[in-house]
């Protein structure tokens, strides 16, 4: 780390300020619907403007304490996965679970979900936490454990999205860091091999490595990695610069990155999403890398991109001025399918969707995985993670998100589940005999009956 990350820290005294003040202000807005005003967001669904009061969480950024004996951190909700990591490294630990995006925050991971290459190990961002403080609906801050009198709550704020409660702390369990990763990648050219190769590396074994992710970058070509913390010395990659890190995949047999460059390693171009950005030129890398190689930049400019509706404006002229038009849909996902079903997905994707590169992150969850409302998974069985992110050609005679829509089809009658950051065509009824809707309701009657938050179908399907 090169800067002074006293700013890192905050006090128990200027936390409990905060929060006395956000209560009351929670409190005196009864009836009223309310949003966070904060300063980051990595949510890929259009939101449609509406009136609603703010909250102003963004004091709420740095890490309280860490305890190094114990291994445990508090954190308040806000803070970004960049500044906590940074924190604990600190101390010669870190955080369980790191998504690969440096403004993730730690709340939001918890109440989006987030997972990781260690993810096979540890389960989810979520199953790391052993204790929060939720401002509810009327203003009252819950401590939720998993055994105390606010258990549902706590069981429940994992894919809620701030729809029951905004998270204020956390209590985060720490792992022992290292100064060095070693990273290995094998190529396979098939997908079952690959597959079977995935699958033995996650063994729950002493000697499984610490971290185990994989790339489709071809029905034909296929990258495994796997990583292990280490404290033997060498020369190290750097890819903060004129490097790609998902290029080194298919060009390198083995790398050594620092700790905190491996957490790091897809922030620099958004995984591969750089190249929409033109940062995957060698000039405009040297010339712009200083402020554009982060994850950060890119959201902002697609950000930008949407709400001035450029695609939309293009569509136009060219229509004036009589030129073709590539009709084209969005598709920016993240889904969980278990092992052994796969290989029937990835043989659908390059079929139906086949956009490249495609990530792929094995997750099994932990013992109490079944417990958690509305995500809840089979505990210690395991999942793959397909990340996609981009665009497909579509036609006029196409419904509105017709790829989308057939993504979730396909992955809910493979048993897999779909996350909610980025744009869903759930049909109600549905959406909630996934997401346990039944269990939902009590618990948004319990925490939020006046409605203060909007429900978890308003912010994931229609975009309130």
């Amino acid at each position: 780390m090169d800067r002074n990350r006293s700013d890192l820290f905050d006090n128990w005294e200027s936390y409990h300020k905060t929060c006395r003040e956000l209560s009351h202000a929670m409190a005196s807005r009864p009836g009223s619907q309310v949003r966070l005003a904060k300063k980051t967001s990595n949510l890929f669904r259009t939101r449609q403007e509406a009136a609603a009061k703010t909250l102003d969480v963004r004091r709420l950024h740095r890490v309280i304490g860490i305890d190094p004996a114990d291994r445990t951190a508090e954190v308040e909700g806000m803070t970004t996965f960049e500044d906590f990591a940074d924190a604990t490294l600190l101390k010669g630990l870190r955080p369980p679970v790191v998504p690969e995006l440096k403004t993730i925050t730690v709340g939001g991971a918890v109440s989006g979900l987030g997972i990781e290459a260690s993810s096979f190990r540890h389960g989810l961002v979520h199953e790391m936490v052993s204790e929060m403080e939720i401002l509810c609906g009327d203003g009252t801050i819950r401590i939720c454990r998993p055994d105390n009198e606010n258990a549902d709550l706590f069981h429940a704020i994992p894919n809620s999205y701030g729809s029951l409660g905004y998270i204020l702390r956390l209590r985060v369990k720490l792992l022992p860091a290292s100064p060095f990763v070693k990273l290995t990648h094998q190529r396979f050219s098939e997908c079952t091999q690959f597959l079977s190769a995935l699958e033995a590396a996650c063994g729950q074994n002493p000697q499984a490595p610490d971290f185990v992710e994989g790339v489709a970058f071809a029905p034909n070509d296929f990258t495994l990695t796997t990583a292990r913390l280490t404290h033997d010395r060498g020369p190290v990659s750097d890819y903060k610069g004129m490097q790609i890190y998902y290029q080194s995949l298919r060009s390198r047999r083995e790398d050594l990155l620092t700790m905190r460059d491996f957490l790091w390693r897809w922030d620099p171009d958004w995984f591969w999403c750089s190249r929409s950005f033109g940062m995957q030129n060698p000039l405009l890398r040297r010339l712009l890398g200083r402020w554009m190689l982060r994850s950060s930049s890119y959201w902002k400019i697609q950000s930008l991109y949407r709400r001035w509706q450029f695609a939309e404006r293009m569509h136009v002229m060219r229509k004036i001025l009589h030129l073709p038009i590539e009709r084209c849909e969005s598709v920016i996902q993240d889904v969980e399918i278990p092992i052994g079903k796969s290989l029937e997905f990835i043989e659908f994707y390059f079929r139906e969707i086949d956009i490249r590169p495609c990530w792929i992150c094995p997750v099994r969850p932990l013992d109490a995985a079944g417990n958690w409302t509305l995500y809840a998974m089979q505990p210690g069985a395991l999942y793959l993670n397909f990340g996609f992110w981009g665009s497909v050609r579509t036609s006029s005679d196409k419904t509105v998100g017709h790829y989308n829509r057939r993504i979730e089809n396909v992955v809910n009658g493979l048993g897999g589940r779909k996350s909610l950051y980025s744009t869903s065509f759930f049909p109600e009824d549905e959406f909630w005999r996934i997401y346990n809707g039944i269990a939902y309701q009590k618990l948004k009657a319990k925490f939020d009956p006046q409605g203060a938050f909007r429900s978890l179908y308003q912010k994931a399907v229609l975009g309130h």
